[in-house]
């Protein structure tokens, strides 16, 4: 299917793409109905924003690149044709307290995303809302910019809501491309991290990304494996990034007294004993959902000045005329993480 290239309205922006990250989540959309998860957030909105919620719609919710074109009231002082831009990919009414908070896929009115009810970044121009950009730290190249957009900016925003320091000491569950991402940056932070996954070869890449202590949780628990890298009283902090009840499970109950847990992947839900795993513990469980606006922004301004090399998170880039072997492999889950480069 084509579409025309867009044209900016008022108070909106077209972006010429660089690059379009692939995450994880866009195989909800791959292999069944585009707007299942969405749907049910935004449905009674969408009519009055004029969004036809069974419209095709160009995929891709980690969109980087250039502006290419302005609409009127733009303010062309903050944006201007030419500049590095990222996008953050949700859109809300723009007035209720979670959107002016930076939060807007909390929307009180239901969220759009891009990629999902409206066009998102696998084309050669997306439009969005100027309220959507953030701008690209010259330090870091475009297909960065595209993973900060959703994946390594989802683990940035669970760094942030565990107020972690270097002072912790923080178990990662799950190696794909979020849980690399909070290795990397947690690793910048100076926090000892335990990365643990089931697969070797991600297992074996969390050392080069900065992980004091990797464990394949297919051949040793994990638990008891953390506690004894830890002096018997556990991590400080853990991270859920697998989507699955063991590993949250395992998050929970890997971390000391006083414990923080961050659950951040879709999928699985958390059976524990509340008096044994929480009460008893004093542990504090949070849910962590992607990150904000300004979140954006402070992962990015983090990066670009520690020199953290999100181009090592990507083992496949793609050409958009290849995008349907793009996401056939992709689908198998066998490798890391892909990216459209244009």
């Amino acid at each position: 299917m084509t579409f025309d290239d867009p044209t900016p309205g008022r108070n909106e922006v077209v972006v010429e793409m660089k690059a379009s990250g692939m995450c994880g989540s866009d195989l909800h959309y791959y292999r069944g109905d585009p707007v299942a998860m969405m749907k049910a957030r935004g449905e009674a909105s969408l009519a009055a924003r004029g969004i036809d919620p069974e419209a095709p719609v160009i995929a891709g919710h980690e969109p980087c690149g250039v502006i290419a074109a302005v609409g009127p009231d733009v303010d062309g002082r903050r944006y201007k044709v030419g500049d590095r831009v990222m996008v953050f990919h949700y859109d809300g009414c723009g007035h209720c307290d979670s959107c002016r908070t930076g939060w807007s896929q909390l929307c009180d009115d239901g969220v759009t995303t891009n990629g999902v009810l409206i066009h998102g970044g696998h084309a050669d121009y997306i439009k969005v809302s100027d309220t959507q950009l953030a701008h690209l730290p010259d330090e870091i190249s475009f297909i960065g910019g595209a993973a900060m957009s959703c994946g390594t900016g989802t683990a940035f925003g669970a760094m942030t809501r565990l107020e972690l320091s270097a002072r912790d000491t923080l178990a990662v569950f799950g190696l794909g491309p979020v849980g690399l991402s909070a290795v990397q940056l947690a690793a910048a932070m100076g926090v000892e991290v335990i990365a643990v996954d089931i697969n070797a070869a991600r297992v074996a890449k969390a050392l080069a990304f900065g992980a004091a202590h990797a464990i394949d949780g297919s051949k040793l628990d994990a638990v008891e494996e953390i506690h004894k890298l830890t002096g018997g009283r556990g991590a400080s902090c853990a991270m859920e990034c697998a989507g699955g009840e063991i590993a949250k499970q395992q998050a929970v109950r890997s971390t000391a007294p006083w414990g923080r847990i961050a659950l951040v992947a879709i999928g699985g839900n958390l059976s524990v004993d509340a008096m044994k795993d929480l009460i008893s513990k004093q542990r504090t469980v949070i849910g962590s959902y992607t990150f904000s606006f300004a979140g954006m922004g402070a992962c990015s301004r983090f990066i670009a000045g520690h020199g953290v090399d999100l181009d090592l998170l990507f083992s496949d880039r793609w050409r958009l005329d290849q995008a349907e072997e793009a996401y056939v492999d992709f689908d198998k889950q066998s490798g890391g993480k892909g990216v459209f480069v244009f």
